[in-house]
């Protein structure tokens, strides 16, 4: 419990990456930005300084045809973290190098 309360604050601290519009992926931990896409359910994030991307908790995020693929970010902590998901159209995957 605590560590949400935690979390929530943390969030709403003014940051160069929250007042730009949207929290970045390599200032929070692996922990904050997996909590906050799970939270949300979709939600863009600065993935670099001029780059960003949109997360969903599950494929009921992902418009048709498109499926959900795991995302891994660089985090403040771990240079790969699972945050969860990205959509991408199932019938054109191998055009694709993501």
């Amino acid at each position: 419990m605590r560590f949400r309360f935690l979390l929530a604050c943390a969030l709403l601290l003014p940051t160069g990456g929250l007042a730009q519009g949207r929290p970045a992926t390599p200032r929070l931990s692996c922990a904050e930005a997996a909590a906050l896409v799970a939270r949300e359910g979709a939600i863009v994030l600065e993935t670099g300084p001029f780059t960003y991307a949109r997360f969903v908790r599950d494929g009921g995020f992902c418009p048709l045809p498109e499926a959900p693929k795991p995302a891994f970010e660089v985090t403040r902590d771990n240079p790969t973290c699972f945050v969860g998901y990205v959509c991408r159209d199932k019938f054109n995957e191998g055009s694709s190098r993501d």
